[in-house]
């Protein structure tokens, strides 16, 4: 088959500066590819610098975009529907509501080719949004279920929203996937920071404010340990200001350390010698974080919103989201527990491998289009 990625920023997702989409994309696409089929990820020019044309046999298509935060994905997208009109595709994938919002184009003006849409999450509760902003992103929603072919929700959370608030039958349940960690990583990332194995805790996200790695930071400084808090994170050029708000924030303890962004083996590293994983974001899709700690064998110490509580199956431990007491509260508790951790962290890592490596993950996408296609 021949399909095209569209919504996202760019592939691979270090050199994109993206999140969760991004890595989302480059996975499936690399594993389709390598099962044969021809795939296309319509790519944005900051998140190409290098004018690359494949990537791991992933055809890269860079068009322009008018980067401000309003502007930026939803022009992107157009120019990209414009441009896949006129390509010999079968698929046409579509990545987030807010994308979705123009799948009526290849609807009416492609009719041979069959669209799909990946609801991520529900981006208008992202604080960063304004009023309009939000409404459009709603209206996102609706579309997300109402122009494609297939609806795929990442969560159930979202597949049951979908079906309550728009009777949706055709939103198809297939989770965010996630590598086996079989590696055993080395330790000389952590010596860069000043970490020893096992005697840290570490949050993982962009710099965004419905993350709340304010949160993580001010629940930690008020625990006695002698761990640390290690933040792995990084803020994108519209997200500058609440960046340098986490810096300042993270300033004053010793205990809480900066890594800014990592990627590669470093990363891999830093999250295997981890104690734990926190995240206290306030909206989340199916957390790619929360996954890759558990793949790690890790405990994910988590805000209790329904997406996080979905995917953990009892081996995290969660917390009332926003209430920072609460989060002390449970890092003071499990910094005495080590033997519940540890034993948190092995299931952890057993949920992963029986529903969601990205192998199965993608085998249950390539099905999905290979249905649409007989039809």
């Amino acid at each position: 088959m021949r399909i095209a990625m569209l919504g996202c920023k760019g592939i691979p997702g270090f050199a994109s500066k993206g999140g969760g989409v991004e890595t989302h994309v480059e996975k499936l696409s690399v594993r389709l590819v390598e099962r044969g089929h021809h795939v296309s990820v319509y790519t944005r020019p900051y998140a190409n610098p290098d004018h690359k044309t494949s990537w791991k046999g992933v055809q890269l298509i860079t068009l322009p975009t008018i980067r401000t935060k309003n502007l930026d994905a939803i022009v992107s997208t157009f120019l990209a529907t414009m441009h896949v009109l006129f390509q010999d595709v079968d698929i046409i994938h579509y990545h987030g509501v807010g994308p979705s919002t123009l799948a009526w184009i290849p609807r009416l003006f492609k009719p041979r080719a069959k669209v799909v849409v990946t609801f991520h999450s529900r981006d208008r509760f992202h604080e960063k949004w304004g009023m309009i902003a939000r409404a459009y992103l709603a209206f996102g929603e609706w579309t997300a279920v109402t122009f494609p072919h297939v609806t795929i929700a990442v969560s159930h959370v979202i597949r049951v929203f979908c079906k309550k608030m728009y009777n949706a039958d055709h939103v198809l349940y297939i989770p965010n996937g996630v590598e086996i960690v079989d590696t055993v990583y080395g330790t000389s990332a952590l010596k860069k920071f000043g970490l020893t194995p096992n005697n840290y805790f570490y949050t993982l996200s962009r710099f965004v404010p419905h993350k709340a790695v304010e949160d993580v930071i001010q629940a930690f400084k008020k625990v006695e340990t002698d761990k640390k808090l290690l933040i792995i994170g990084w803020a994108d050029e519209s997200e500058r200001v609440y960046g340098e708000k986490i810096e300042r924030m993270a300033q004053g303890d010793p205990r809480v350390v900066l890594a800014g962004r990592q990627t590669g083996e470093a990363l891999e590293q830093l999250m295997s010698h981890a104690y734990a994983m926190v995240t206290a974001s306030r909206s989340e899709g199916l957390s790619i974080a929360v996954l890759e700690a558990m793949s790690h064998g890790k405990m994910a110490v988590m805000s209790d919103i329904p997406e996080n509580l979905e995917v953990v199956d009892h081996s995290g431990v969660s917390f009332k989201t926003g209430d920072i007491d609460a989060l002390r509260d449970t890092l003071q508790w499990l910094c005495g527990d080590e033997i519940l951790v540890r034993e948190r962290g092995e299931r952890a890592r057993g949920v992963i491998k029986k529903l969601y490596s990205w192998d199965s993950v993608v085998i249950r996408i390539e099905h999905v289009y290979q249905e649409l296609c007989k039809k």
